[in-house]
């Protein structure tokens, strides 16, 4: 990673508690930026924070991405203390381990407010500014499961997908203000993710699937956001051999349907 490119720079990076987001926080602190540290764990939020090496340069402040009504009351408090907002990282999500038959109405709903409606409110918070100051940058953090529908990710799935429809007209409309958008999509990375997954009742899942606990280690899948951040991509994919069942979905259709339905979805 080039660290001058985020030397200084504001970035406001959700889901900051736990995971990719935890380690782009240390990463990022490494490089020089401005971290404002957000998700629900604020006493979590503050250990990690106590181990920076630049403290004094970052926040941190409590947000709930399945209540969103407080954002623009956030995005003043960062702007009362560093003038601006360079980077928008929306990280913060929620995943699934439970079939569409046995997800409730209400988990469906909770997983769509938390990873499309919470992530685009932020956005749009951040919108005004970006046009404001013509540039700014969001890193959105998809899934491989954007690109093709697996067991047990129904709604998961769905508000993954809907992420590229939104933010793929929202960099075409806001390119005269010089707004970046990249779209990642990871795959099967070593984060806590599949322990804080919620079952078809909305209790946590409470278990580190082998797909996560044999996966690509996060400070290498975070050095490669961060690179695709300093090249203004549109989309990256990050993970190991599980990112060819994107490929074969587009050029080999019918393998596709013959072979990734019998992997295992944990």
């Amino acid at each position: 990673m080039n660290t001058t490119y985020f030397n200084q720079k504001v970035v406001w990076i959700t889901g900051a508690s736990s995971g990719i987001g935890e380690e782009l926080v240390r990463q990022l602190d490494h490089s020089g930026a401005q971290l404002i540290l957000s998700a629900r764990n604020v006493s979590k939020l503050n250990e990690i924070l106590s181990g920076l090496s630049q403290q004094s340069k970052h926040m941190v402040l409590k947000l709930d991405l399945e209540n969103t009504s407080n954002v623009e009351e956030l995005t003043n408090e960062i702007m009362q203390r560093y003038g601006r907002i360079d980077v928008l990282i929306n990280n913060g999500g929620i995943s699934q381990r439970a079939t569409a038959h046995d997800t409730s109405m209400e988990v469906n709903r909770k997983i769509m407010e938390v990873n499309y409606f919470g992530n685009i409110a932020l956005t749009k918070a951040v919108l005004p500014i970006f046009r404001q100051q013509k540039s700014g940058q969001i890193l959105v953090i998809s899934s491989i499961a954007g690109k093709f529908g697996f067991h047990l990710r129904s709604a998961y799935s769905a508000s993954k997908h809907a992420l590229f429809g939104y933010y793929e007209s929202l960099v075409m409309e806001e390119s005269d203000y010089g707004l970046k958008v990249t779209v990642a999509c990871p795959g099967k990375i070593n984060t806590p993710i599949s322990t804080n997954a919620v079952t078809g009742e909305g209790k946590a899942h409470g278990q580190m699937d082998h797909n996560q606990a044999t996966g690509m280690p996060v400070d290498v899948c975070v050095k490669q956001l961060l690179r695709a951040l300093e090249k203004n991509k549109h989309e990256v994919l990050i993970g190991n051999k599980e990112l060819l069942a994107v490929h074969m979905k587009r050029f080999f259709p019918m393998l596709f349907w013959k072979l990734i339905p019998k992997q295992s979805p944990t």
